[in-house]
């Protein structure tokens, strides 16, 4: 199926940018288009017009910079995955951005796309609620920065406005000695996730100091469970713990029914998921 009538925009500077999004009606934004393409094709989206930002200056680039990882705009998947710094400071990150789909989707796709998109079987979604990241916004009225907790809302609905534009993801900077890893359940290889769960753990004196959780696939958006997070703040790293934020974590999912499995087994595999990927990252933890 062809797509329906748009006219196409290509802005040539950020302010461009915001001006076309500001004045024009129904428009969308396409950098990797990797989502966005395809509901074009099936028409489950029809945009009267297209904004091409990727002869944007400035919206390309991974930096760590103010206390923080900035991913910007324009970063495709396999450039995170490609990254020296990511992949030796972050790595939750560089534990996910190889399994993102697959080649042609990771070296065209965005990250901050992707968390635009805001499908519940994104990756990214799941890694950034475990880092505490936040999302810059900006517009013709200015910039905001929105929780990534906040920017999630339901199933493709974000706190976006119809005028701004994602021009960068924030993660904070790990302090001290950290763990985390991507643990993804997919019946092949670039198929959407079953069941996934990223982890990030930082130790301070043999103890859990924070553990951040995110899941994917579970429910109408990417899921993070509070209790089981809360379990693991200050205790004792251990099989006991580790079995009771799993259990918890399986408890605050809502998967439901389809070719990839029931919603029991969904629930079983997110315990022990969070369960192996907590092992996984304290003793990652204790080895920096």
């Amino acid at each position: 199926m062809l797509p329906a009538p748009f006219e196409y925009h290509r802005p040539g500077s950020l302010d461009e940018a915001l001006q076309l999004l500001s004045s024009l009606g129904e428009a969308k934004v396409l950098a990797g288009g990797q989502s966005l393409i395809p509901l074009l094709k099936f028409r489950f989206a029809a945009p009267a017009h297209l904004v091409d930002v990727n002869r944007v200056p400035g919206l390309d680039g991974i930096a760590e910079d103010g206390g923080a990882l900035r991913i910007a705009a324009l970063v495709r998947h396999n450039q995170v995955a490609a990254s020296e710094l990511v992949s030796t400071r972050f790595p939750v990150l560089a534990a996910a951005a190889p399994q993102i789909a697959d080649p042609i989707v990771r070296n065209l796709g965005t990250v901050c796309g992707s968390l635009a998109h805001a499908d519940p079987a994104g990756d990214w979604g799941a890694v950034m609620l475990a880092t505490g990241a936040t999302v810059v916004a900006r517009s013709v009225r200015g910039e905001r920065e929105i929780p990534i907790g906040d920017f999630f809302q339901d199933i493709f609905t974000t706190a976006l406005e119809p005028d701004e534009l994602v021009t960068e993801v924030r993660v904070p900077a790990p302090a001290g000695r950290i763990g985390g890893t991507y643990l993804k359940l997919e019946r092949k290889v670039g198929d959407f996730a079953t069941v996934a769960a990223a982890i990030h753990v930082a130790m301070d004196d043999g103890r859990i100091a924070r553990a951040g959780i995110g899941l994917t696939a579970v429910g109408t958006k990417n899921v993070q469970p509070a209790e089981a997070e809360a379990v693991l703040a200050g205790a004792e790293p251990g099989d006991g713990v580790f079995a009771e934020a799993g259990r918890l974590a399986a408890a605050a999912s809502n998967p439901v029914a389809d070719v990839r499995g029931s919603a029991e087994y969904k629930r079983h595999m997110v315990e022990v998921f969070v369960r192996r990927g907590l092992a996984m990252a304290v003793d990652m933890a204790r080895a920096a």
